[in-house]
């Protein structure tokens, strides 16, 4: 291993603002041009889990690097070769690999992040110290120029000025990189992700339910709600504060909840600080002494995927489906408000752990994910993505329950809350088992006298064309010798 990865505090200023950012060592100490790029995407929003895939495929590109000293003299070459050896691995026919990386193949979909990323990051320090770049642009071929068109297209079709010119189009359709990476498979949607609605009640009653300390099972049956009747991701769930909750003002058995972006959300009730400020990133500095946990590193952390809020004050707004959803939500909410409230937090924070090594800190995704898979394993089951057995299966289960009940599309977008009508397909999609369902009942149609196309007969079908499988007759033809009896 030719690099470490190590996380490091950088200071960049003489403010009290410090970054908290993963770092590369090598034998000659910190790459500082890594560091520096690391900071820009800090600058830019980039998420804490999109730094440590950089750092990753750096870390690979310096091992490769090692292991084949004095070998390649063009960066163009090596930036290409050691493209191809993501996606082959390193590890020969006979299973030896002299070079000692014995890396196995990866995906055509991960080698191609890497190479995205490896390419942005080359072009950079290309442009920072006047150099070639490892992946530079080429002249695209006349096929290349209508897929980088057909690319152009799909991302701004949905831009409301799309039909303003944009003079750099041409220009940009005719260039493409060296090493572009290779075409990914094309998926289908269906409906593994969806948790199993036939698991729900046994789960919520039994499973998270089945916890010894009621404290525990009334937070996250919560979570659960928020999740499955509410169609939130688990990091909005958790991000919640205890002044995000409140009845309906028109129906007060019926509860209201939103969640803020904590860096930009309207600090509660119409706080401001010393300064006017009335964010929420403003409300925790000064009353807690507290970073968003967006900002934060290592197991405290919770990202925000929505690109959309329902108000200008920064929220999304749970909209419960079916509504008594949000009913089972104010009574639980009431009597969990009384644990809450009966120890001492320095946070805003809803949901809390209660494990004695960590009373009242907030809850963590790590600690839900254990407190999920223990309540599938009281009820027999295990967690299991490609089967829904997961917490973002409840998401989709949401938003299959909005389509199948004829909802309006514009208004399923507003209850998952998607920026455009494309991103609710996999959660809105027909699954495998609708699928196959909806061709059962077709098949049975076909039997009607007026329907274009008649039904397989399979006898006639086996009476002729098995002669190379089948010379004697025994199984096939008009008269096979060997019947079932």
């Amino acid at each position: 291993m030719s690099s470490v990865k190590v996380k490091a505090t950088v200071v960049e200023d003489n403010t009290g603002i410090k970054s908290q950012l993963p770092v590369l060592l090598t034998e000659q100490g910190e790459l500082s041009v890594v560091t520096d790029y690391l900071l820009k995407m800090e600058a830019n929003g980039v998420s804490a889990s999109v730094m440590n895939q950089f750092i990753q495929v750096v870390s690979l590109l310096l091992d490769y690097m090692e292991a084949n000293k004095d070998l390649f003299n063009d960066p163009k070459i090596l930036f290409q070769t050691f493209a191809k050896r993501l996606y082959s691995g390193t590890i020969g026919e006979d299973g030896l690999d002299p070079s000692g990386l014995y890396w196995m193949p990866s995906s055509t979909e991960h080698v191609n992040k890497h190479i995205h990323r490896l390419t942005a990051f080359t072009d950079w320090i290309a442009n920072k110290q006047g150099t070639e770049p490892m992946n530079p642009l080429r002249d695209a071929t006349s096929h290349e120029q209508r897929l980088n068109y057909a690319a152009w297209f799909r991302k701004n079709q949905n831009d409301f000025l799309g039909h303003i010119e944009d003079k750099n189009i041409n220009k940009t359709i005719r260039k493409a990189r060296a090493m572009k990476g290779r075409t990914s498979l094309t998926m289908t949607e269906d409906d593994a992700i969806a948790f199993p609605e036939k698991h729900w009640e046994s789960l919520f009653k039994d499973g998270i339910g089945g916890a010894k300390d009621p404290r525990v099972a009334l937070r996250d049956k919560l979570i659960l709600l928020l999740m499955h009747g509410g169609g939130l991701r688990e990091s909005e769930a958790l991000s919640i504060w205890v002044t995000d909750v409140f009845e309906d003002p028109y129906n007060p058995d019926n509860a209201v909840v939103r969640v803020y972006n904590e860096v930009d959300g309207k600090a509660p009730d119409g706080w401001r600080s010393r300064s006017g400020k009335h964010t929420r990133a403003a409300y925790l500095k000064e009353e807690y002494a507290r970073i968003p946990r967006i900002k934060m590193q290592g197991t405290s952390r919770i990202g925000w995927k929505s690109r959309v809020v329902d108000h200008r004050d920064s929220y999304l707004q749970v909209q419960w489906f079916p509504t008594d959803y949000g009913k089972v939500f104010m009574s639980l909410w009431k009597n969990y408000q009384k644990y809450r409230a009966s120890i001492d937090c320095h946070h805003p924070y809803a949901f809390i752990s209660f494990h004695h090594s960590a009373l009242g800190n907030p809850y963590t995704l790590n600690a839900f994910h254990q407190s999920y898979a223990l309540g599938l394993k009281r009820i027999g089951l295990a967690p299991n993505k490609a089967e829904g057995l997961g917490p973002h299966g409840h998401r989709h289960n949401y938003g299959r329950r909005l389509d199948c009940s004829g909802l309006n599309p514009l208004v399923i977008r507003r209850c998952m809350h998607h920026k455009s009508l494309e991103s609710q397909v996999p959660y809105t999609g027909k699954g495998q088992q609708e699928i196959s369902d909806e061709l059962n009942k077709a098949s049975l149609q076909l039997a009607n006298p007026e329907s274009k196309v008649k039904p397989l007969d399979w006898q006639t079908l086996v009476e002729h064309g098995f002669d190379d499988i089948d010379p004697q007759g025994y199984f096939t033809g008009k008269h096979p010798k060997l019947r079932g009896k």
